[in-house]
C-alpha cells in the first residue's frame, strides 16, 4: 500500500507543525523553570539577609 504524494506532503507538514509546537512548549517550560529558580534564589538571599539583620540587631 502506498500513499499519494499529496498525503505524504500533508503528513510531513503535520509532523513539522507538531515538532514546532513541542519545541515551543519545551521552551515555555524552560522559561518557567528559570523563573522558579530565580524566585527560589531571591528567597534564599532574602532569608540570609534577614538572619544577618536579626543577628546585627541582637548585638546592639
Amino acid at each position: 500500500m502506498s500513499i499519494s504524494p499529496t498525503t505524504a506532503m500533508y503528513l510531513n507538514q503535520e509532523l513539522a507543525h507538531e515538532r514546532i509546537r513541542t519545541l515551543h512548549e519545551e521552551a515555555a517550560q524552560e522559561r518557567l523553570a528559570g523563573r522558579i529558580r530565580s524566585v527560589q534564589r531571591a528567597r534564599r538571599q532574602a532569608e540570609r539577609a534577614s538572619r544577618r539583620l536579626s543577628s546585627a540587631l541582637a548585638r546592639m
